[in-house]
């Protein structure tokens, strides 16, 4: 069985649409890279700030002031900043962090800087 010629104005029509593809799919794999990164920083400022909320109200179970130095040395030790630290009444302190990104420079990478907020205390006995 022989196919019919191919007009000449039409070769090579198929590797411009091939490269197109390409491009496509290397654009859209690009954009899950930069989501995933945004989300894993994001869990990573989360943890951070979780911890250090911790590190800050553990000096309430015992009705002292909470110790902000603490949160501060806990966040450094996640890759976070500790931006705020201030008790909250009630034998509770509420933790700010943030997180800078490192990204490569000329790329679209999400947000530069990261942040969370975390809440800890003692429960109060009946």
């Amino acid at each position: 069985m022989k196919f019919p010629p191919v007009p000449r104005r039409e070769r090579g029509s198929a590797t411009v649409l091939a490269v197109a593809a390409i491009a496509v799919v290397l654009s859209m794999a690009a954009a899950a890279l930069v989501v995933t990164a945004t989300v894993r920083d994001v869990h990573v400022a989360r943890g951070a700030a979780d911890l250090a909320a911790l590190a800050a109200a553990g000096p309430l179970a015992v009705g002292a002031e909470p110790d902000c130095g603490a949160a501060r040395r806990v966040a450094a030790a996640n890759s976070a900043t500790l931006s705020s630290c201030s008790p909250d009444g009630a034998g509770t302190v509420v933790v700010s962090v943030t997180l800078t990104r490192s990204t490569a420079p000329g790329w679209f990478t999400g947000p530069g800087v990261v942040s969370a907020r975390s809440r800890a205390g003692v429960e109060p006995l009946p």
